[in-house]
C-alpha cells in the first residue's frame, strides 16, 4: 500500500512502505511496530491508525489467553477511535471500529455483547458503503448479519426491553450475499470460504456448501491460520458429501430425477453458484 499523502515526509513514507511490506509478508507484529513508529512521528496519521487497529485485532485473535486478547482488542479500539475522529465517514476507520467491536464482544458478558453488536451496525454499513472494494468489510458485515439473524429468545427479549429492539439488518440471505461479495473480491481467502460454507450448511444449501469447500481445497495455505482453516474445511466436507449421496440414493428409489454431480466452483469465480445482487453495495445504515 502506498503512503496516503505526498505530504508525508520521506522518513514516514519509507516506514509506510516498510510496514506494508511486512504486513504483506504476514509479519503482523513487525508491521504493527512500524506503524507505531509512524504514530510517534505523527499521532494523527490516518493510514497508520486504522492499519494498527486491524493488525492489533489479528494479533490478539491468535492468543487463547483472554487477558492478552483483551489488551490487543482494547488497543485496536483506541487506534480505530482515533482514526474515526479524523474521518468519521471513512470506510477504513469505520471498518476498523466495527472489527474491534466485533472481537471485543466475544469477551463480553451477554448484555455488553448485545450492546456492542448494536453499536457495530452503523460502522459496518458505512465501511461497505465507502469502501465497497474492501473484502474484509463485506465479510464482517455478513458475519454480523448472520449473528443477528440467529439471536436466541433471551437475546431478542433483552434487546427489546433494554436496547430498543434488535438492530435492523439481521438476515441470513443478506449475510450470505455479503460473504459472496467478499469472496468475489478475495477469491483465495480460506476464511471467507469457510464462513460462507458454514452459512450454506446451516441454511440447508448443502450443494453450495460442498462446492465452496471443494474450491477451498484447491487453495494453498500461506499462513498457519490458513492451514487451520483448510483443515476445518476438510473436516466439514465429508459429512456433506455423505448426506448428498444419501439424498441422491433416496431420489433414485423414489424415481425422482437425480441432480448432476456437484461441480466445484471455478477457482477465479467462487460465487458462480450464487450471483451477488448488483445493488448490494448500495445498502444504507
Amino acid at each position: 500500500m502506498a503512503p496516503e499523502s505526498p505530504a508525508d515526509p520521506p522518513a514516514v513514507r519509507t516506514k509506510l512502505f516498510q510496514a506494508a511490506a511486512l504486513a504483506n509478508a504476514f509479519k503482523d507484529s513487525e508491521a504493527l511496530g512500524v506503524y507505531q513508529e509512524v504514530l510517534k512521528i505523527n499521532s494523527q496519521h490516518y493510514l497508520a491508525l486504522w492499519q494498527a487497529a486491524v493488525l492489533s485485532v489479528k494479533i490478539g485473535s491468535r492468543y487463547s489467553d483472554e487477558t492478552r486478547k483483551s489488551a490487543y482488542f482494547d488497543a485496536a479500539r483506541q487506534y480505530a477511535d482515533r482514526a474515526l475522529a479524523l474521518r468519521p465517514e471513512g470506510g477504513e476507520s469505520n471498518y476498523a471500529v466495527a472489527l474491534a467491536l466485533f472481537n471485543q464482544a466475544t469477551l463480553y458478558k451477554a448484555g455488553a455483547r448485545l450492546e456492542a453488536f448494536r453499536e457495530i451496525r452503523s460502522h459496518v454499513y458505512l465501511a461497505t458503503e465507502h469502501r465497497p472494494d474492501l473484502a474484509e468489510a463485506w465479510q464482517l458485515l455478513g458475519r454480523w448479519q448472520y449473528r443477528l439473524a440467529h439471536y436466541n429468545v433471551l437475546e431478542r427479549l433483552y434487546s427489546k426491553l433494554l436496547l430498543g429492539g434488535v438492530p435492523e439488518g439481521g438476515d441470513s440471505r443478506e449475510a450470505m450475499d455479503d460473504l459472496e461479495k467478499a469472496l468475489t473480491l478475495a477469491p483465495r481467502s480460506l476464511p471467507m470460504h469457510y464462513d460462507l460454507a458454514r452459512m450454506y450448511k446451516y441454511q440447508g444449501r448443502r450443494r453450495r456448501a460442498i462446492a465452496t469447500l471443494e474450491a477451498a481445497q484447491r487453495i494453498a495455505p500461506i499462513t498457519s491460520e490458513d492451514l487451520v482453516i483448510l483443515r476445518l474445511c476438510s473436516k466439514l466436507l465429508p459429512p456433506l458429501l455423505r448426506a448428498d449421496a444419501r439424498r441422491q440414493r433416496q431420489r433414485a428409489r423414489l424415481g425422482e430425477k437425480l441432480k448432476p454431480p456437484v461441480q466445484a466452483l471455478p477457482e477465479n469465480t467462487p460465487t458462480s453458484l450464487a450471483p451477488t445482487p448488483a445493488d448490494s453495495a448500495s445498502k444504507k445504515p
